[in-house]
């Protein structure tokens, strides 16, 4: 796996002005061919469960993009003292099940910044179709995330910010980080496995067929894919 370079942080921006402009914007058209999706998640300590849990049903999303024209992946993730790193691509859920297994959580503080900043350069190299992004704390400056997540608007990149616990900081950054990338926010409960579930095989399929493709699993799952689709419209 290859390491994120570093980035300096960009000045501050007007938040307002970006939303007003993703507001404009057409929603996303529907997917065509294979669709393209970061998974970012956060490795410290404290997620160590949840990390064994995406992995054990990470299955699932490989599957369900498969009847709407397949998915590409990639795995990034953040850890100890300022380790973040990214994966190659990968089709295949065998793979991307080796590289989760060999990773183990370690102590340190959140990184969101840079897998922001990540998922910009890879949207400048090829067509990212949107971004999950699992984890249970944010201890960065939200001004500068927010100018990061209004650029991915920009970009048409939704992210799908998942948040573990009850931290009420992580909570209102996670809630900031969709609404300005036209993404959604979930909070799971203690039927954190099930939800996690649905949650990465609709993602997959809106990835993989846009709305369209969304709708027409929403229809037939309904759970967690029905309340996705509420909160993008």
């Amino acid at each position: 796996m290859s390491s994120i370079k570093r980035q300096e942080p960009g000045g501050k921006g007007d938040v307002e002005a970006f939303l007003a402009r993703v507001r404009a914007m057409p929603a996303p058209a529907t997917g065509g061919g294979r669709g393209r999706l970061v998974l970012a998640m956060d490795a410290t300590m404290s997620r160590q469960p949840s990390w064994d849990m995406a992995l054990s049903i990470q299955g699932d999303m490989f599957a369900e993009a498969g009847r709407v024209g397949g998915l590409d992946v990639q795995l990034v993730y953040f850890r100890g003292f300022n380790e973040c790193r990214a994966s190659k691509w990968t089709p295949d859920t065998a793979v991307l099940a080796r590289m989760m297994s060999g990773i183990r959580c370690q102590g340190g503080r959140t990184q969101i910044g840079r897998v922001l900043k990540h998922l910009k350069g890879e949207a400048a190299a090829g067509k990212v179709n949107a971004c999950i992004y699992i984890g249970d704390a944010l201890e960065e400056a939200i001004d500068p995330l927010a100018q990061l997540a209004g650029e991915i608007g920009l970009l048409g990149i939704p992210v799908f910010m998942f948040q573990e616990g009850g931290d009420p900081a992580a909570e209102a950054g996670f809630r900031e980080i969709a609404r300005l990338t036209r993404g959604a926010y979930f909070r799971f409960g203690s039927d954190a496995g099930k939800i996690l579930r649905e949650l990465l095989a609709a993602v997959a399929v809106y990835a993989a067929g846009g709305f369209a493709a969304l709708e027409n699993h929403s229809a037939r799952r309904g759970g967690a894919a029905a309340l996705l689709l509420g909160q993008m419209k």
